[in-house]
């Protein structure tokens, strides 16, 4: 048997023949694996994180194996878990690379929803050893049969990407997961990889759970690669001095090409998958001369074009790629020499990870354009510079106690081979999320999942798990198991659609909510085509190519991101040195100066110790704009609040609009600002009440509580050629949510509804901090005559809710001429 000096020489010998040198942290994680540690590795994009795990791997079943040249293994020797389908080909091509250039006959398989039922009745009679998979899947296998013959050999699981599990409901299902193959497996090695968060420790004990010993033998390794990366701002050769979002970065186009032409293949990111198809569109417009060059990318269209994009780019085919986030991660491009980011990233982890996408060779120099779709994002584009040289980034904050993600887990338990409560308990106890979970909160899931529930008990759909005479909960019914299988996934979002030619060819999938607004005839701009609708049939978009124009846009629900905190608190800093002397004010301020020349002539620019608020009358009302620098979620909340307020002093109803820097409140009545100043409505007193009447919380927990409805199997999707309408799913959780309100109150799943819609959709906690700062500021009320710069981004973004876009420029090209002249 091989010593471990011997088999890390061996892995060192590998890399010498590739003409490779192994970084400290590989060599690292290799020795602390080969001890029997679990850990976290944080290792940056193209650093070569792959090897630091497999080889250590492949490693220890050379170890355990002395004629390992000649012996076929049998069965799972290790997972790798991935949350991106597009990593899986890569991780298979180097594991498969290092096994073979070996000598070690291991198998290594791919497991996911792309996989051919073909493949998977061959993975079912012989396993691969080595298997790349995604979270939905490995749940998949825990729903199988005898699940327990499949793991008890493992010697690890390694999470890839967990930085994107961490802060949602699919790593609350991870870790179950993780819990249930620790207690089949004694001997297994868990192991997370992720990019840089804020809150790696914390990171590593939500992989690892709060097993004493488990942690106490387990090591966070960071890769010590300092990774260069170069920010360029794309500056606007004149500065409007009243800037506004809504040409979407493309009075910049001209500015881009020079770029484009200049490097051998640019990612141009963009925020929504609307932007892209934009983006995509006008260049093409403009500048046919890419045609063949360029293509697009976002998670809409067709698997098939998005594996072909990935592969061309790979193979240097393409020179531009239009895409969104869904190329954020995992998929290593070595010819990628330069990254666009159109607008705001909305966070500093975010726009490093894209910036990590160019120069993906160790050593090389990572390069970024930042492209404002309007000046003020200057200030944002400065500021990230800044956080990138200081390496600022963002926590992830961990879901707790998601009984939604708990009931789907014990079910797909009841559904393989049955659980006895006493012994799944403390494996779900020693899970992150689950460590507060009592005796009396875990009868209440064996009671929703057996009977429905004390409000549900009456009828027999709820009844999902029967407990036999033995004690043991199990799942006997064919239709309830299928039922369950096809809903594992625990992402939810809108119901998509596809969207097919009437002859035949399948283009990719978009949002209900968008198509539902188009009647037939309309024509729509979707994969880079333009598109007459013909008819929806069956959840299928049916349409025919149009030559005509003008065409409307799809949105999709992701185009609503909100400033980080990390980020709202770096764009305040920025901002307050734009009082400071040239010295310390970067190109972007600089080029600033005709805005904030502008916005001091009729207000003022705040500085650290100031909040300021703006008043003014237009033809459309009394205006107040209230600027705390906080993301359009934390002001979505504060605007409701304080108007809700401002109205128990006196009657007065407003409109509400808010982005990343502030909110206007408009009222069609002049509004009491000394009123709102002298009784303290930035009071932190009562918040969460105000809070839940300003909201109309039940509202957003109900919509909430669609996900959980049918995260928790209240609600039936449907099934893959018959899935059930968004509206019908809603309505269906809407009636389950009023039962609990008026019969079951002390619901678990309804109460998890209020809480994840404080904690995460209005961000409770940001904003009580918010107003805890506003507190210790000097309240600044500037009586204006007309809007301010600072201002106009903010009206213009409502004006759009209510314009088209040509009124809108229409509208707005009079109101700059307006301003301008005074």
């Amino acid at each position: 048997m091989m010593n471990r000096k011997e088999l890390e020489n061996l892995a060192q010998q590998w890399f010498e023949q590739q003409a490779w040198k192994p970084f400290p942290f590989q060599k690292h994680t290799w020795t602390a694996f080969l001890q029997g540690k679990n850990g976290l590795l944080n290792a940056p994009t193209g650093s070569g994180k792959t090897y630091a795990l497999w080889i250590p791997i492949v490693l220890e079943h050379i170890k355990r194996t002395p004629d390992y040249k000649t012996k076929k293994p049998k069965g799972l020797m290790a997972i790798w878990v991935t949350p991106l389908r597009a990593l899986s080909v890569e991780i298979k091509q180097a594991t498969e690379r290092f096994v073979e250039e070996l000598g070690v006959p291991l198998t290594v398989g791919i497991r996911s929803g792309d996989t051919s039922q073909k493949e998977r009745a061959a993975q079912k009679r012989a396993m691969p050893n080595l298997l790349i998979t995604t979270p939905e899947s490995l749940q998949l296998l825990l729903a199988s049969k005898a699940y327990d013959k499949l793991f008890h050999k493992l010697i690890a699981v390694v999470v890839d990407e967990w930085h994107e599990l961490v802060g949602n409901k699919r790593g609350v299902q991870m870790t179950l997961a993780l819990s249930r193959m620790r207690s089949i497996s004694p001997q297994l090695r868990v192991w997370g990889i992720s990019a840089t968060i804020g809150n790696l420790d914390q990171a590593r004990e939500i992989l690892l759970g709060t097993d004493k010993a488990f942690v106490a033998n387990s090591v966070l390794i960071k890769a010590k690669i300092n990774k260069q990366i170069e920010v360029k701002s794309v500056i606007p050769k004149t500065i409007e001095k009243f800037p506004w979002r809504g040409h979407l970065g493309l009075h910049l186009l001209d500015d881009i090409i020079p770029i484009l032409r200049k490097s051998k293949t640019t990612l141009i990111f963009t925020n929504t998958r609307s932007q892209c198809e934009m983006w995509f569109q006008k260049i093409l417009e403009r500048y046919p001369e890419f045609a063949g060059d360029i293509a697009m990318h976002h998670g809409s269209i067709s698997r098939e074009t998005r594996l072909w994009v990935e592969t061309a780019i790979r193979d240097e085919n393409l020179k531009v790629v239009v895409c969104t986030s869904s190329l954020d991660l995992g998929v290593d491009f070595a010819p990628v020499e330069t990254i666009i980011q159109i607008g705001g990233p909305k966070g500093v982890s975010r726009f490093i990870q894209r910036a990590g996408r160019s120069g993906h060779q160790p050593g090389k120099t990572s390069v970024i354009h930042f492209l404002p779709t309007h000046a003020i994002e200057l200030i944002e584009a400065s500021a990230l510079r800044k956080a990138v040289k200081n390496r600022v980034v963002e926590d992830r904050v961990p879901h707790l106690n998601s009984f939604d993600v708990l009931v789907q887990y014990l079910v797909t338990l009841a559904v393989s081979d049955g659980f006895y409560p006493e012994e799944i308990f403390p494996e779900i106890k020693s899970t992150f999320c689950f460590q507060t979970i009592t005796r009396e909160q875990f009868q209440w899931v064996l009671n929703f999942i057996t009977l429905g529930g004390q409000s549900l008990q009456a009828y027999d759909e709820y009844k999902r798990v029967e407990i036999e005479p033995d004690g043991k909960f199990k799942v006997n019914s064919r239709s309830v198991a299928m039922r369950h299988r096809l809903q594992i996934g625990t992402i939810v979002s809108d119901a998509v659609l596809s969207v097919k030619f009437l002859k035949g060819g399948y283009i990719g999938s978009i949002e209900e909510s968008f198509i539902s607004k188009l009647k037939p005839g309309d024509v729509f701009t979707f994969a880079g085509k333009q598109l007459e609708l013909f008819r929806i049939r069956n959840m299928q978009v049916l349409v025919k190519k149009s030559k005509q124009k003008t065409s409307k846009i799809p949105s999709w629900m992701g185009g609503r991101m909100s400033f980080s905190s990390e980020m709202s608190d770096l764009l305040r800093q920025e901002l307050y040195l734009a009082n400071a002397d040239d010295a310390k004010k970067s190109k972007e301020l600089k080029a600033l100066e005709p805005i904030f020349k502008r916005q001091k002539l009729e207000s003022i620019i705040p500085n650290a110790d100031q909040l300021l608020i703006e008043t003014f009358k237009t033809r459309e009302g009394y205006h107040a704009v209230i600027y705390p620098f906080e993301g359009r979620f934390v002001h979505e909340a504060m605007g409701s609040l304080i108007a809700y307020r401002a109205s128990l002093l006196k009657p007065i109803t407003f409109t509400i609009s808010f982005n990343d820097y502030g909110f206007e409140l408009l009222s069609d009545q002049p509004i009491d600002m000394q009123g709102i100043l002298d009784n303290n409505l930035f009071s932190t007193d009562y918040l969460r009440s105000d809070l839940e009447k300003s909201l109309n919380a039940t509202e957003m927990a109900k919509r909430q509580f669609r996900d959980i409805a049918v995260i928790s199997g209240l609600v039936f999707t449907g099934f893959p050629s018959k899935l059930v309408k968004s509206k019908h799913l809603q309505s269906s959780s809407q009636l389950l949510f009023g039962v609990f309100e008026d019969f079951e109150p002390d619901n678990l799943l309804y109460q998890q509804a209020f809480r994840e819609t404080f904690e995460h959709q209005l961000q409770e906690g940001r904003l009580q901090l918010a107003m805890e700062r506003i507190n210790t500021q000097t309240i600044i009320w500037k009586a204006c005559q007309k809007p301010t710069p600072f201002s106009f981004p903010i009206i213009t973004d409502r004006l759009r809710a209510k314009l088209s876009s040509e009124k809108l420029a229409d509208r707005i090209k009079r109101m700059t001429i307006q301003l301008e002249k005074s």
